[in-house]
């Protein structure tokens, strides 16, 4: 019986081991969330003008959180499918936009390469901490 590995699975476990989670996370915030958190997680990105809700600093989670960082709260916000929205609602919808991405790999790929995104943007945001 040969193992077959989906490719989606394949170039999350190679970008794993190539790069640290913190570096993949940061290209991602960068990519997705910078506009409007800014690129150093401050919320003071270029779209906040057009906002009509604060975009709240994410370097102060660990400090708002009695000194541990949320990181299942982070990654459900992010995610967005767990019914727990960030800014009462304006914020994206990641893990369905990662998905959606990565959907030509199949289902099951699209929904690790997610997840994993996710993490990364998670691990990345616990190392920008006060």
């Amino acid at each position: 019986m040969e193992l077959r590995i989906p490719a989606a699975l394949a170039l999350v476990v190679a970008s794993a081991i190539s790069a640290p989670a913190e570096e993949i996370g940061e290209a991602t915030f960068q990519q997705y969330c910078a506009t409007c958190h800014g690129l150093d997680a401050k919320g003071e990105g270029p779209l906040t003008e057009l906002l009509l809700e604060k975009v709240p600093d994410l370097t102060v989670l660990t400090q708002e959180n009695d000194g541990k960082f949320p990181m299942l709260d982070v990654i459900h916000i992010v995610d967005g499918r767990t019914g727990v929205r960030a800014h009462g609602g304006p914020m994206p919808v990641y893990g369905r936009i990662f998905s959606a991405e990565a959907a030509d790999h199949g289902t099951y790929s699209a929904v690790m390469e997610a997840r994993g995104r996710i993490l990364s943007i998670a691990y990345y945001l616990e190392s920008l901490q006060n």
